[in-house]
């Protein structure tokens, strides 16, 4: 089963190992949609709010789910899900923290700045391949989302 949409994916990733994987994953998933990757918490925001090297993008064009990770350099992944909740152009797109962080304040914290799903990232590929095809599953074909404009 191929999930084929034309909605971009936001990553915030700033391991490049990490990126790989995900991007691994997506494809041994057979999840299409265009994958957009940020490095840091200020690119992740300049995207979002078409400022900077993405001030040219189009600012309808928001992402149908971002995967964020915690642990970024510039500003961390908190910051960044603060950040995108206090705006109204972001504040119901669906975020997932996908992080390596073993720590409960990070997944109290997480939830308390409006993440939709905390998932740790497994360790091992074969897992971390079914956690982005349930993570794909649902967010991409199950839950429904808020009509545009809202």
């Amino acid at each position: 089963m191929a999930i084929e949409m034309d909605e971009t994916i936001l990553l915030v990733e700033d391991n490049p190992d990490d990126i790989e994987l995900t991007m691994r994953a997506f494809r041994k998933n057979n999840i299409a949609n265009n994958l957009m990757v940020a490095r840091d918490g200020v690119e992740a925001l300049d995207y979002l709010f078409c400022r900077g090297a993405f001030s040219e993008r189009d600012i309808s064009d928001i992402p149908r789910l971002i995967l964020l990770d915690l642990k970024l350099p510039k500003m961390d992944g908190l910051q960044v899900l603060e950040a995108l909740r206090a705006e109204d152009s972001t504040k119901l797109v669906p975020v997932v923290i996908l992080t390596s962080s073993r720590e409960e304040q990070d997944l109290i914290s997480g939830y308390k700045f409006g993440a939709n799903s905390y998932v740790r990232k497994p360790i091992n590929f074969n897992e971390f391949v079914d956690a982005v095809r349930n993570i794909g599953l649902y967010w991409l074909l199950i839950n429904e989302p808020p009509p545009d404009g809202h």
